[in-house]
């Protein structure tokens, strides 16, 4: 903003008209003012609904696989299968299929200490029980896993008494078991307030199973004086995903709201914002849906490169919506600057809608080419996630600039016709009063201050 405000200017008004050296004809604009989406936009507004219809429904049809949208973190599968550490797990796991077991980590934290004190063993081997018992979990690894036949007493004995008190049955464990070997395990999974008990399943972190023996974990009845914590893979991916599925919505909300509020004190009209926000929600519905389309459901994988996970990373459709939404309210306030000053001029929703489009058309779509362009470059890399990022907001703004701003826009507008620029009369004053628009400086555009049109 500071860049085009200040030096922009002063550099184009050094240049003058020298900057029109070596412009190409055929893609100078139409003096008359009645060229290529002049005639599109009349084209569009003589028969609105039967453009719009079959438009947004091709829109929502490819936006409808979003609805199986389904988060998860990336893993392994994220890399190219030529990348070496890609090439050694898959081996890895070839040839040593323990090696892709998923390990969850439950914890017993005790905020004071002495996990061996009082009834505490008792509770940690019916915790012992009661983690194996849960559905999908293949072992369970800790201090309390040494022998199924030995109990609370047995284990407290273990691992309070010197081993030339313990009795035979625990001197015969510890002998057969080694001393330095049953000491490693006990350091390794008792601390001075926790207890670790290493879950062991078979399905990969990010998968439904995993994350349900995570709920489980967490469900189960708090042992005295200690409290249940759930850590690894699996623990982070559900935490991930539950906090952005919670807070997404918020978050869009605040974007909508502010979008409306901004359109509202540039444009004077409260239906304006509101279609805005409606074409934003069609362009980036599309994006989404070829999204799940292509990387969740794998199709097209072969041909792009890259190994569908059947999921989508959670931070994806984040980043997607904040650049796209941008991006497309950019192009949005474009277009209805321009038709707002003829509009204003003429008091002619029809002949405003195409004089609009005609003055930003052409800027629309070069920068749009650009993005485009830009964002496919994206789409090359062999890292699923930027792979992903970049042709989706390729496809995304390419819908944008081209069905929704081009034929979408128009069509929906004529339709509107006065309603367009509606507002109830305590909001005209206030935009009178508050309006970043031209029309704020005097009179409002034609039928923006009416109750009705």
């Amino acid at each position: 903003v500071f860049y085009g405000l200040t030096f922009l200017p002063a550099l184009l008004a050094v240049i003058g008209r020298r900057i029109d050296i070596g412009r190409i004809p055929i893609f100078a604009p139409d003096p008359t003012g009645r060229g290529f989406w002049h005639s599109l936009a009349m084209t569009v507004m003589r028969r609105p609904i039967l453009v719009l219809v079959p438009i947004v429904a091709i829109i929502v049809l490819v936006g409808s696989p979003f609805l199986q949208l389904r988060l998860a973190n990336g893993d392994v599968e994220m890399l190219p299968k030529h990348e070496e550490s890609r090439a050694a797990y898959d081996k890895l796991v070839a040839d040593f299929p323990n090696a892709g077991q998923n390990h969850i980590s439950a914890l017993v934290y005790y905020p004071d200490g002495q996990p061996y004190s009082g009834s505490r063993v008792n509770d940690l081997v019916d915790m012992q029980k009661k983690l194996a018992a849960i559905a999908n979990v293949q072992k369970v690894q800790s201090a309390f896993s040494l022998d199924p036949r030995l109990g609370p007493a047995e284990y407290t004995a273990l691992y309070t008494l010197p081993p030339d008190r313990l009795p035979p049955q625990l001197q015969a464990l510890v002998a057969a078991t080694g001393a330095q070997r049953l000491q490693g395990i006990v350091k390794s999974t008792v601390g001075e307030h926790i207890v670790l008990f290493d879950v062991v399943t078979s399905f990969a972190f990010g998968t439904d199973v995993a994350r349900q023996i995570v709920k489980d974990i967490r469900a189960l009845p708090r042992p005295a004086g200690g409290e249940i914590l759930v850590g690894g893979f699996s623990a982070i991916d559900l935490d991930t995903v539950t906090f952005i599925t919670e807070r997404t919505p918020i978050a869009v909300a605040y974007v909508m709201l502010a979008t409306v509020v901004v359109l509202f004190l540039l444009l004077g009209s409260v239906v304006l914002p509101l279609k805005a926000v409606v074409m934003n929600l069609l362009s980036i519905s599309a994006s989404f849906g070829a999204l799940v389309f292509v990387f969740q459901q794998g199709h097209l994988q072969n041909l792009l490169g890259f190994t569908a996970s059947g999921s989508i990373d959670p931070s994806l459709p984040v980043i997607m919506f904040c650049i796209v939404f941008g991006l497309s309210m950019d192009y949005e306030v474009l277009l209805l600057s321009r038709v707002q000053e003829e509009y204003a001029r003429t008091g002619d929703n029809t002949a405003a809608v195409a004089e609009g489009l005609e003055r930003s058309g052409r800027l629309i779509t070069g920068a749009a080419a650009i993005m485009v362009g830009v964002f496919t470059a994206f789409g090359l890399a062999e890292i699923l996630l930027i792979k992903a990022i970049g042709l989706g907001m390729a496809l995304a703004v390419a819908i944008d600039a081209t069905l929704v701003r081009a034929l979408v826009v128009p069509a929906t507008m004529r339709l509107l016709g006065r309603w367009n620029w509606w507002a109830p009369r305590p909001l005209a004053r206030l935009y009178r009063r508050l309006g970043l628009g031209e029309g704020s400086a005097g009179r409002l555009p034609i039928g923006a201050a009416a109750e009705t049109p």
